[in-house]
């Protein structure tokens, strides 16, 4: 945890797929106070035809970024997580701004096990720097 998954409508290349999830990885660590080792991104082509907006009332091939993450985090600190994932979203994946989503969903610690290291802790504001530590931490 965090896993970040991406439903997009087009096909990418592995290569734009690895350079997003990097970019997301790093944006995810720096706003939110973990390390990207600790993220995850998925991405979910659905293909032409198959993800839909209707947002003009006609339908418009649309995006979602859905955020499964740990509990605790601010609005404003999802908010600036928010507006950086869809900033790289339409650099790197040529995702329209206005068809593009961002979804999230919290877990506390004990919803989130990683076996490396068990269970995650609750998150807590006082966290501060990043730790170091892969398995212990945001």
């Amino acid at each position: 945890m965090p896993y970040l998954q991406l439903d997009v409508p087009n096909r990418y290349p592995t290569e734009v797929k690895r350079a997003a999830a990097v970019c997301i990885a790093a944006l995810y660590a720096r706003t939110m106070g973990t390390t990207p080792a600790r993220v995850t991104v998925g991405f979910r082509e659905l293909g032409e035809g198959n993800l839909w907006t209707a947002l003009d009332g006609t339908g418009e091939p649309g995006a979602i970024v859905m955020c499964d993450v740990r509990a605790g985090r601010a609005p404003n600190q999802r908010a600036e997580l928010a507006q950086g994932l869809v900033a790289v979203c339409v650099e790197l994946l040529g995702l329209r701004d206005d068809r593009l989503v961002i979804e999230f969903t919290q877990h506390t610690g004990d919803e989130m096990y990683r076996a490396a290291g068990g269970w995650s802790f609750d998150w807590m504001a006082a966290e501060g720097e990043p730790s170091t530590d892969e398995n212990a931490g945001p």
